[in-house]
């Protein structure tokens, strides 16, 4: 305790609205994970898994995870090596947008697979249209003054390198689909 005791005469008002701006701030940072579900049939076609799959690259680049649900209906059920086919197959052509946090397992006519993202979350900024404007033109100048001059090749053929080096080698997935008839 000191000595004298000190106190402090404040506005219990303002103190209240600071505390809850503090609050409201520290909520800002914080990031929410939304799970995101996206369902699949063990007859689905070439067209149709490819358009699902982007879906889930999407829903993992923006931070989501994602429930991938295969479901079975009637004579479907004895051929679960299908449904587990088609979850190896999104597993492969979701490659290094995410990574497998639950297993795929059977629940009654469900097998069901959870996908996080591999890093943090990338919030994707919706993209605004552009103007043309007279600047168009002065910015297209202004980049041909960035090219590299032929004083400089060495730098110009370090770029080039570096630009076509592939990151990783891309596997490519083959989905065998049943015949519906």
């Amino acid at each position: 305790m000191a000595n004298p005791p000190v106190c402090r005469i404040m506005d219990y008002g303002k103190f209240r609205y600071e505390e809850s701006q503090k609050a409201k701030e520290s909520r800002k940072k914080t990031i929410q994970v939304s799970i995101k579900e996206v369902k699949f049939r063990p007859k689905i076609g070439k067209g149709d898994f490819d358009t699902k799959v982007r879906h889930m690259q999407d829903f993992l680049a923006d931070g989501h995870k994602v429930k991938v649900t295969l479901q079975f209906r009637g004579r479907e059920m004895a051929h679960p090596e299908l449904g587990s086919r088609i979850l190896d197959a999104v597993i492969e052509q979701v490659g290094t947008h995410g990574k497998v946090e639950t297993q795929a397992r059977l629940e009654g006519r469900n097998m069901t697979m959870v996908l996080a993202p591999e890093k943090k979350a990338v919030v994707k900024k919706p993209h605004e249209p552009r103007a043309a404007t007279h600047n168009d033109k002065a910015s297209d100048d202004k980049a041909a003054d960035d090219a590299p001059t032929p004083a400089q090749p060495e730098q110009a053929v370090a770029e080039v390198t570096e630009v076509q080096a592939p990151a990783e080698p891309v596997a490519e997935a083959v989905v065998e689909t049943a015949d519906p008839a």
